[in-house]
């Protein structure tokens, strides 16, 4: 893409998929920058090279990436994907291990850790991130004594980075909440387990200053002026939103739909190309905040519970703080932030009404109402184009939209109206007709049976086509083929 305003840097684009880890994981939404800072001291002092030193920052940054991808097998294996995480975070037993049990490790632990691990190989890969940063992501639940998982790695078999992470991630956390000397026991208690004892030596004379100087005022961790070249290249935005989309299977595409209407809407109203292009990536970004709400909430029916909604409705305000955090998108984070407001004062999180909300900002919220609108819930189907037409017409007499952005929406959802995507989609002749639709089907999903009932095929040609999906597109799980799927421009 030649024109730089519907892209980001790379470094941008990291930072955000950072801050949508933090809340995947319930953790501060600086977790991720403290760790990577402290990883960066940590593997300095272990004498790394200076590419050791980078490739550290970055696996630290993208730790969490895959969070969003195995979220609903998360929440199927602990109820509440978020707070579980965040327990087992905060726990000092060993990380996704199960030292007290005999046997195998449960499938459901294998799996989640197979997706969360290839798509944090996979963004790395798509962000053009060295070979070492990939590899340690593929392998960021692997421990030095192989008591891991998956378990086939360990001792120098293991990416140094992965070992490095994991103990600034301890230090970061165990620091900030039971304080520095809880924190190196734990290290201590983890040596040559969950990392190699050198690394643990190497900090322990240091990591109290480090610590203390991560509490300073002036936060430490490093600039974008600081950064190598490769993280200033310019990539499209779409990424962040397909990764914020993994979250919940019936969301796939769903902010590529919200950001392409909410271009569409603006430029019918006659908004200038760059008013269009910041409403297109606000669109992308929309749903940042969702990845702090456990997915039994998103997969609940409405209306929902008092102590429901109010994390529903923090989903923007965590948007908006995103702006504040991510320099390239602070203008879009904004923007994206008044997603759920309506003019009569009745959204959420502000309750900003009338004039008080931004032109560009009821663009995206009525957007994102009409793709709502023309999505299906695990509770209920989509709504038909007439019946959806006929909730926006209701809203806009109400006063929850205004008229006039109304009317310009429908025009640009009339049939017969055309949006042209920002990034075509490409090629892939590798993939046949009927291959496309199952992984279609599959990306939203729809399990073996629920394609074979859609597409008038068997269940077993349904498996048959998966592996073949599974093969051309180099992938082993439905998570990361719809990311690259959507990445590819296929769904």
């Amino acid at each position: 893409m030649s024109d730089d305003t519907t892209t980001i840097t790379v470094f941008d684009a990291v930072r955000a998929l950072a801050f949508i880890g933090d809340l995947s994981m319930g953790q501060p939404t600086d977790h991720s920058l403290r760790t990577a800072w402290l990883a960066g001291k940590i593997a300095a002092e272990a004498g790394c090279e200076a590419s050791q030193v980078e490739a550290v920052r970055h696996v630290a940054l993208l730790r969490w990436s895959g969070c969003t991808a195995n979220a609903q097998e998360f929440a199927d294996f602990l109820e509440d994907d978020v707070q579980g995480r965040q327990a087992l975070l905060a726990s000092r037993a060993p990380r996704m291990r199960q030292p007290h049990i005999s046997g195998p490790v449960p499938d459901a632990v294998l799996a989640m850790a197979d997706i969360h691990c290839e798509i944090a190989g996979d963004i790395a890969n798509t962000l053009g991130l060295s070979r070492e940063t990939e590899a340690a992501l593929r392998t960021v639940f692997e421990a030095y004594d192989g008591s891991g998982v998956p378990g086939v790695l360990q001792g120098e078999d293991v990416p140094l980075a992965t070992y490095v992470v994991a103990l600034a991630s301890d230090l970061e956390i165990f620091g900030r909440l039971y304080g520095i000397d809880e924190a190196l026991t734990v290290a201590r208690g983890r040596a040559d387990s969950l990392y190699p004892a050198f690394l643990v030596d190497a900090s322990m004379p240091f990591a109290p200053a480090w610590m203390k100087e991560l509490d300073s005022p002036a936060a430490p961790w490093t600039e974008p002026a600081e950064q190598p070249a490769s993280m200033l290249r310019r990539m499209g935005l779409e990424l962040v939103g397909d990764v914020i989309d993994l979250k919940l299977p019936w969301m796939t595409g769903y902010s590529r739909r919200v950001a392409s209407l909410a271009r569409d809407c603006g430029a019918q109203l006659g908004l200038d190309e760059a008013a269009c292009h910041r409403t297109y990536k606000a669109g992308l970004i929309h749903g940042i905040g969702r990845a702090a709400v456990p997915n039994a909430i998103w997969n609940a029916p409405e209306p929902l519970p008092a102590s429901s909604l109010e994390r529903v409705r923090l989903v923007p305000y965590w948007t908006s703080r995103a702006a504040g955090q991510i320099d390239g998108l602070a203008a879009e984070a904004e923007i994206a932030s008044f997603a759920f407001e309506r003019r009569d004062g009745s959204g959420h999180f502000r309750g900003r009404s009338g004039s008080a909300m931004p032109l560009e900002g009821q663009i995206v919220a009525a957007a994102e109402q009409w793709q709502s609108h023309r999505t299906r819930r695990p509770w209920r189907p989509e709504l038909t184009q007439a019946q959806a037409l006929d909730c926006m017409k209701e809203d806009a007499k109400a006063g929850r939209f205004d008229q006039e952005v109304v009317t310009a929406l429908l025009a640009c959802v009339q049939p017969g109206s055309v949006s042209k995507p920002v990034v075509p989609a490409q090629a892939d002749a590798s993939l046949s007709q009927r291959e496309l639709e199952v992984l279609r089907c599959i990306s939203q999903g729809h399990n073996t049976k629920e394609v074979a009932r859609v597409l008038g095929i068997s269940p077993s040609t349904v498996r048959t086509h998966v592996e073949r999906v599974f093969q051309k597109l180099g992938c082993t799980t439905r998570a990361a083929a719809t990311l690259k799927a959507a990445t590819r421009g296929l769904i």
